[in-house]
């Protein structure tokens, strides 16, 4: 999607995200990537994808449950909403929005190959295929790069 297909159905990203976030519970706790100690059990994200988040944590925990998906740190959030521009550009991030995560990132890196991230493991396809199934694409999968960032795709 382009920034103005983005605007077009998400409105002007904003430091407060007031006009466009909403908070949704999490159903198992996630720790904080730059934290391990600290959990979260709530994310804020766009009112017009909380459904789509909320069911992609849903099939994660019941196809993984909650102690796999600790062992495969699926749990480690990197964050959601988080008004700023992409790493190395000058266009808004779609975490301006709340309509992308980043997941377990330390290893799963902005700059490492998808064959090389931990997320291209046959365990973690399950994982994959549901963000798919919730209308989420997988950087690392589609431009072989940025593997933890899971965003909507349209």
């Amino acid at each position: 999607m382009t920034t103005q297909q983005i605007i077009n159905k998400y409105g002007k990203a904003n430091i407060t995200g007031k006009d466009y976030l909403t908070i949704i519970q999490l159903p198992y706790p996630m720790k904080l990537a730059w934290d391990l100690d600290t959990t979260v059990t709530r994310m804020s994200c766009h009112k017009l994808v909380a459904n789509n988040f909320k069911n992609v944590f849903d099939d994660l925990l019941y196809y993984y449950g909650e102690r796999h998906l600790e062992e495969l740190k699926i749990d480690i959030f990197g964050g959601c909403f988080q008004y700023r521009k992409m790493r190395n550009g000058n266009s808004w991030s779609l975490h301006s929005w709340g309509i992308a995560i980043d997941l377990f990132p330390e290893e799963n890196g902005l700059k490492t190959p998808f064959n090389e991230s931990t997320f291209s493991e046959p365990e973690y396809k399950p994982m994959i295929d549901i963000f798919y199934a919730n209308n989420f694409i997988n950087l690392g999968v589609e431009f072989d790069k940025d593997s933890m960032h899971f965003q909507i795709k349209d």
